[in-house]
Protein backbone atom coordinates (compact mmCIF):
# COMPACT_ATOMS: atom_id res chain seq x y z
CA UNK A 1 0.00 0.00 0.00
CA UNK A 2 3.22 2.63 0.65
CA UNK A 3 2.76 3.14 -3.48
CA UNK A 4 -1.00 4.07 -3.62
CA UNK A 5 -2.55 7.25 -3.00
CA UNK A 6 -5.23 6.10 -0.73
CA UNK A 7 -8.41 7.44 0.14
CA UNK A 8 -10.34 5.46 3.36
CA UNK A 9 -13.66 6.15 3.47
CA UNK A 10 -14.64 4.20 6.49
CA UNK A 11 -12.83 5.11 10.33
CA UNK A 12 -13.80 5.88 13.53
CA UNK A 13 -11.93 7.72 15.85
CA UNK A 14 -13.24 9.85 18.83
CA UNK A 15 -12.18 13.33 20.17
CA UNK A 16 -11.83 14.12 23.80
CA UNK A 17 -15.42 16.23 23.82
CA UNK A 18 -17.19 13.22 22.55
CA UNK A 19 -14.87 10.74 25.24
CA UNK A 20 -15.91 13.81 27.80
CA UNK A 21 -19.61 13.84 26.75
CA UNK A 22 -20.06 10.25 26.88
CA UNK A 23 -18.87 9.96 30.34
CA UNK A 24 -20.99 12.53 31.89
CA UNK A 25 -24.00 10.69 30.98
CA UNK A 26 -25.56 8.31 33.25
CA UNK A 27 -28.14 6.87 30.85
CA UNK A 28 -26.39 4.34 27.71
CA UNK A 29 -24.50 5.28 25.97
CA UNK A 30 -21.86 6.48 28.68
CA UNK A 31 -18.27 5.76 29.58
CA UNK A 32 -17.14 4.83 32.74
CA UNK A 33 -13.32 5.23 32.37
CA UNK A 34 -12.29 3.38 28.99
CA UNK A 35 -15.67 1.06 29.51
CA UNK A 36 -18.23 1.64 27.40
CA UNK A 37 -21.87 0.52 28.06
CA UNK A 38 -24.26 0.81 25.72
CA UNK A 39 -28.22 -0.42 25.33
CA UNK A 40 -28.17 -3.07 23.12
CA UNK A 41 -24.36 -4.61 23.48
CA UNK A 42 -22.37 -6.18 26.45
CA UNK A 43 -19.51 -3.27 28.15
CA UNK A 44 -16.55 -3.51 26.44
CA UNK A 45 -13.07 -1.54 27.23
CA UNK A 46 -12.44 0.97 24.95
CA UNK A 47 -8.53 0.92 23.71
CA UNK A 48 -7.70 4.40 24.43
CA UNK A 49 -4.87 4.57 22.09
CA UNK A 50 -7.02 3.73 18.91
CA UNK A 51 -8.74 7.13 19.58
CA UNK A 52 -5.55 9.18 19.52
CA UNK A 53 -5.90 11.58 16.49
CA UNK A 54 -1.80 12.09 16.36
CA UNK A 55 -0.95 8.31 16.69
CA UNK A 56 -3.66 7.59 14.11
CA UNK A 57 -2.95 10.36 11.79
CA UNK A 58 1.35 9.44 11.98
CA UNK A 59 -0.36 5.19 11.05
CA UNK A 60 -2.07 6.91 7.61
CA UNK A 61 0.44 9.24 6.78
CA UNK A 62 3.11 6.58 6.53
CA UNK A 63 0.67 4.24 4.58
CA UNK A 64 -0.09 6.99 2.21
CA UNK A 65 -3.25 7.33 2.56
CA UNK A 66 -4.28 11.08 1.05
CA UNK A 67 -7.71 11.26 2.94
CA UNK A 68 -9.23 9.23 6.04
CA UNK A 69 -13.03 9.82 6.57
CA UNK A 70 -13.93 9.37 9.71
CA UNK A 71 -17.49 9.18 11.46
CA UNK A 72 -19.52 8.95 14.30
CA UNK A 73 -19.55 5.06 15.80
CA UNK A 74 -23.72 4.78 14.79
CA UNK A 75 -23.78 1.21 16.87
CA UNK A 76 -24.24 3.65 20.04
CA UNK A 77 -27.83 5.16 18.81
CA UNK A 78 -27.00 8.86 19.46
CA UNK A 79 -28.87 9.42 15.78
CA UNK A 80 -31.95 8.29 17.63
CA UNK A 81 -31.44 9.32 21.15
CA UNK A 82 -34.10 12.41 22.35
CA UNK A 83 -30.90 13.69 24.56
CA UNK A 84 -28.10 13.03 22.07
CA UNK A 85 -27.57 17.01 21.09
CA UNK A 86 -24.49 17.26 23.83
CA UNK A 87 -23.05 14.17 21.80
CA UNK A 88 -23.71 15.45 18.53
CA UNK A 89 -22.63 18.77 19.36
CA UNK A 90 -19.17 17.38 21.02
CA UNK A 91 -18.55 15.19 17.98
CA UNK A 92 -18.84 17.77 15.50
CA UNK A 93 -16.91 20.02 17.71
CA UNK A 94 -13.78 17.33 17.92
CA UNK A 95 -13.98 16.60 14.04
CA UNK A 96 -12.75 20.45 13.38
CA UNK A 97 -9.74 19.87 15.13
CA UNK A 98 -8.98 16.53 13.19
CA UNK A 99 -5.36 16.44 11.57
CA UNK A 100 -4.40 15.75 8.28
CA UNK A 101 -5.30 13.23 6.63
CA UNK A 102 -8.55 13.07 8.32
CA UNK A 103 -11.97 14.98 7.27
CA UNK A 104 -15.42 13.56 8.36
CA UNK A 105 -19.05 12.73 7.40
CA UNK A 106 -21.38 14.69 9.31
CA UNK A 107 -24.16 13.27 11.71
CA UNK A 108 -27.93 14.59 12.40
CA UNK A 109 -30.31 13.49 14.70
CA UNK A 110 -33.00 11.84 13.70
CA UNK A 111 -35.64 12.47 16.44
CA UNK A 112 -35.80 16.17 15.22
CA UNK A 113 -32.78 16.75 12.91
CA UNK A 114 -32.17 20.37 12.39
CA UNK A 115 -31.53 20.61 8.05
CA UNK A 116 -30.18 24.36 8.32
CA UNK A 117 -27.12 23.10 10.76
CA UNK A 118 -26.95 20.12 8.43
CA UNK A 119 -26.29 21.76 5.25
CA UNK A 120 -23.94 23.88 6.89
CA UNK A 121 -21.87 21.31 7.70
CA UNK A 122 -21.98 19.79 4.71
CA UNK A 123 -20.56 23.23 3.63
CA UNK A 124 -18.09 23.64 5.98
CA UNK A 125 -16.27 20.63 4.75
CA UNK A 126 -18.00 17.41 6.02
CA UNK A 127 -17.21 14.49 3.22
CA UNK A 128 -21.30 13.88 3.12
CA UNK A 129 -23.53 12.18 5.58
CA UNK A 130 -23.39 9.12 7.84
CA UNK A 131 -26.76 7.42 8.75
CA UNK A 132 -27.56 4.37 10.90
CA UNK A 133 -29.05 1.36 8.80
CA UNK A 134 -31.70 1.08 11.76
CA UNK A 135 -33.18 4.20 10.22
CA UNK A 136 -33.22 2.90 6.55
CA UNK A 137 -34.33 -1.00 7.18
CA UNK A 138 -37.91 -0.67 5.48
CA UNK A 139 -38.79 1.32 2.22
CA UNK A 140 -41.20 3.43 5.04
CA UNK A 141 -37.88 4.18 6.69
CA UNK A 142 -36.12 5.29 3.53
CA UNK A 143 -39.30 8.11 3.13
CA UNK A 144 -39.58 9.14 6.50
CA UNK A 145 -35.23 10.50 5.98
CA UNK A 146 -36.53 11.81 2.47
CA UNK A 147 -35.71 15.81 4.01
CA UNK A 148 -32.37 14.77 5.51
CA UNK A 149 -31.53 13.24 2.07
CA UNK A 150 -32.51 16.09 -0.14
CA UNK A 151 -30.22 18.36 1.90
CA UNK A 152 -27.37 15.88 0.95
CA UNK A 153 -28.03 15.21 -2.48
CA UNK A 154 -28.70 19.67 -2.82
CA UNK A 155 -25.19 19.85 -1.08
CA UNK A 156 -23.81 17.27 -3.44
CA UNK A 157 -22.70 15.03 -0.90
CA UNK A 158 -22.75 11.29 -0.67
CA UNK A 159 -24.69 9.10 2.21
CA UNK A 160 -22.77 6.68 4.01
CA UNK A 161 -25.04 3.91 4.92
CA UNK A 162 -23.31 2.51 8.46
CA UNK A 163 -24.81 -0.29 11.13
CA UNK A 164 -26.86 1.10 13.79
CA UNK A 165 -27.70 -0.35 17.36
CA UNK A 166 -28.42 -4.01 17.17
CA UNK A 167 -29.56 -6.07 20.33
CA UNK A 168 -27.56 -8.75 20.82
CA UNK A 169 -29.21 -12.18 22.74
CA UNK A 170 -27.55 -13.11 25.81
CA UNK A 171 -24.35 -15.31 26.12
CA UNK A 172 -22.94 -14.32 22.94
CA UNK A 173 -19.62 -13.78 21.65
CA UNK A 174 -18.20 -10.44 21.19
CA UNK A 175 -18.13 -10.64 17.41
CA UNK A 176 -22.13 -11.65 17.05
CA UNK A 177 -23.39 -7.95 16.77
CA UNK A 178 -21.03 -7.28 14.01
CA UNK A 179 -21.60 -10.59 12.13
CA UNK A 180 -24.68 -11.27 12.85
CA UNK A 181 -26.97 -7.96 14.05
CA UNK A 182 -24.98 -5.88 11.70
CA UNK A 183 -24.51 -7.63 8.11
CA UNK A 184 -28.68 -8.17 8.94
CA UNK A 185 -29.04 -4.55 9.14
CA UNK A 186 -27.02 -3.64 6.21
CA UNK A 187 -28.81 -5.91 4.20
CA UNK A 188 -32.33 -4.84 4.78
CA UNK A 189 -31.25 -1.50 4.02
CA UNK A 190 -29.60 -2.50 0.92
CA UNK A 191 -33.16 -4.01 -0.34
CA UNK A 192 -35.08 -1.43 0.82
CA UNK A 193 -33.14 1.45 -1.24
CA UNK A 194 -33.63 -1.01 -3.90
CA UNK A 195 -37.23 -0.91 -3.74
CA UNK A 196 -37.54 2.79 -2.99
CA UNK A 197 -34.41 4.46 -3.33
CA UNK A 198 -34.32 6.29 -6.30
CA UNK A 199 -37.94 7.34 -6.37
CA UNK A 200 -37.54 8.87 -2.69
CA UNK A 201 -33.67 10.43 -3.58
CA UNK A 202 -33.55 10.35 -7.25
CA UNK A 203 -29.86 12.69 -7.10
CA UNK A 204 -28.14 10.93 -4.13
CA UNK A 205 -24.80 9.23 -3.68
CA UNK A 206 -24.69 6.73 -1.64
CA UNK A 207 -22.27 4.23 0.25
CA UNK A 208 -23.14 1.00 2.19
CA UNK A 209 -20.40 -0.14 4.50
CA UNK A 210 -19.08 -3.86 4.48
CA UNK A 211 -20.31 -4.59 1.46
CA UNK A 212 -23.88 -3.95 2.16
CA UNK A 213 -23.95 -7.13 4.28
CA UNK A 214 -22.92 -9.09 0.92
CA UNK A 215 -26.69 -8.15 -0.37
CA UNK A 216 -25.96 -7.69 -3.52
CA UNK A 217 -24.62 -11.45 -3.69
CA UNK A 218 -28.17 -12.85 -3.08
CA UNK A 219 -29.57 -10.69 -6.21
CA UNK A 220 -29.71 -14.14 -7.96
CA UNK A 221 -32.00 -15.27 -5.25
CA UNK A 222 -34.06 -11.86 -5.82
CA UNK A 223 -34.82 -13.10 -9.33
CA UNK A 224 -35.54 -16.21 -8.67
CA UNK A 225 -38.06 -15.16 -6.26
CA UNK A 226 -39.33 -12.41 -8.82
CA UNK A 227 -37.65 -9.53 -8.22
CA UNK A 228 -35.79 -7.61 -11.35
CA UNK A 229 -31.96 -6.76 -10.80
CA UNK A 230 -32.07 -4.16 -13.70
CA UNK A 231 -29.20 -2.17 -14.40
CA UNK A 232 -26.04 -1.27 -12.10
CA UNK A 233 -26.68 2.31 -10.59
CA UNK A 234 -22.87 4.42 -11.27
CA UNK A 235 -23.94 6.28 -7.74
CA UNK A 236 -24.49 3.37 -5.55
CA UNK A 237 -21.10 2.29 -3.57
CA UNK A 238 -20.01 -0.63 -0.83
CA UNK A 239 -17.68 -0.49 1.01
CA UNK A 240 -14.37 -3.29 1.71
CA UNK A 241 -14.96 -3.08 5.38
CA UNK A 242 -14.13 -6.62 6.78
CA UNK A 243 -14.38 -8.89 3.78
CA UNK A 244 -11.54 -10.33 1.72
CA UNK A 245 -10.69 -12.11 -1.33
CA UNK A 246 -13.42 -14.23 -1.63
CA UNK A 247 -16.29 -11.76 -0.25
CA UNK A 248 -14.59 -8.60 -2.61
CA UNK A 249 -14.35 -11.02 -5.53
CA UNK A 250 -18.65 -12.13 -5.46
CA UNK A 251 -19.62 -8.32 -4.97
CA UNK A 252 -17.02 -7.49 -8.33
CA UNK A 253 -19.03 -10.30 -10.70
CA UNK A 254 -22.45 -8.46 -9.59
CA UNK A 255 -21.94 -4.59 -9.23
CA UNK A 256 -18.46 -4.37 -11.04
CA UNK A 257 -15.26 -2.94 -10.13
CA UNK A 258 -16.62 0.50 -10.21
CA UNK A 259 -19.12 -0.26 -7.37
CA UNK A 260 -16.13 -0.96 -4.82
CA UNK A 261 -14.49 1.81 -2.52
CA UNK A 262 -11.65 1.09 0.26
CA UNK A 263 -12.84 1.21 3.76
CA UNK A 264 -11.82 -0.06 6.64
CA UNK A 265 -13.43 0.59 9.82
CA UNK A 266 -10.46 1.14 11.88
CA UNK A 267 -9.37 1.13 14.86
CA UNK A 268 -12.10 -1.97 15.10
CA UNK A 269 -10.79 -3.85 11.85
CA UNK A 270 -7.87 -3.27 9.20
CA UNK A 271 -7.87 -2.04 5.81
CA UNK A 272 -8.58 -5.21 3.47
CA UNK A 273 -6.90 -4.90 -0.38
CA UNK A 274 -7.47 -7.75 -2.62
CA UNK A 275 -4.79 -9.31 -4.71
CA UNK A 276 -6.82 -8.24 -7.97
CA UNK A 277 -4.35 -6.09 -9.67
CA UNK A 278 -2.77 -2.84 -9.95
CA UNK A 279 -5.87 -1.67 -12.10
CA UNK A 280 -8.33 -3.01 -9.26
CA UNK A 281 -6.44 -1.72 -6.49
CA UNK A 282 -6.12 1.64 -7.70
CA UNK A 283 -9.93 1.97 -8.43
CA UNK A 284 -10.95 0.75 -4.51
CA UNK A 285 -8.12 3.22 -3.36
CA UNK A 286 -8.63 6.36 -5.87
CA UNK A 287 -10.46 6.17 -8.70
CA UNK A 288 -13.81 5.08 -6.63
CA UNK A 289 -13.57 6.74 -3.86
CA UNK A 290 -12.75 10.02 -5.53
CA UNK A 291 -16.42 9.38 -7.25
CA UNK A 292 -18.25 9.06 -4.37
CA UNK A 293 -16.69 11.93 -2.33
CA UNK A 294 -16.26 13.80 -5.92
CA UNK A 295 -12.79 15.01 -4.55
CA UNK A 296 -10.22 16.18 -7.24
CA UNK A 297 -8.49 12.95 -8.47
CA UNK A 298 -5.31 13.21 -6.28
CA UNK A 299 -2.22 13.33 -8.64
CA UNK A 300 0.61 10.56 -8.71
CA UNK A 301 3.03 12.97 -7.23
CA UNK A 302 0.73 15.09 -4.54
CA UNK A 303 1.50 15.68 -1.30
CA UNK A 304 0.00 12.66 0.83
CA UNK A 305 -2.40 14.96 2.66
CA UNK A 306 -6.15 15.68 2.92
CA UNK A 307 -7.33 18.69 1.13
Amino acid sequence: MEDCLTIDVHQHLWGQRFVDALRRRHDPPYLRGWELHTATEPPHEVDPDAHDAQRRAALEQSSGTVLAATSLSSPLGVEQLTDGADLLAAYHADIADLPAPFRAWAAVSLVDPDLAELKQRLQAGCVGLQLPATALGTPDGWAACAAVLDVVADADRPLLVHPGPTLTPPNVPAWWAPVVGYVDQLSAAWWAWHFVGRRVAPHLRVCFVAGAGLAPVHHERFEARGGRFGVIDPDVFVDTSSYGPRALDALIRVLGIDALVLGSDRPYAEPTIPDLGAAALHALTTTNPTRLLKLDAPAPDSPRRAR
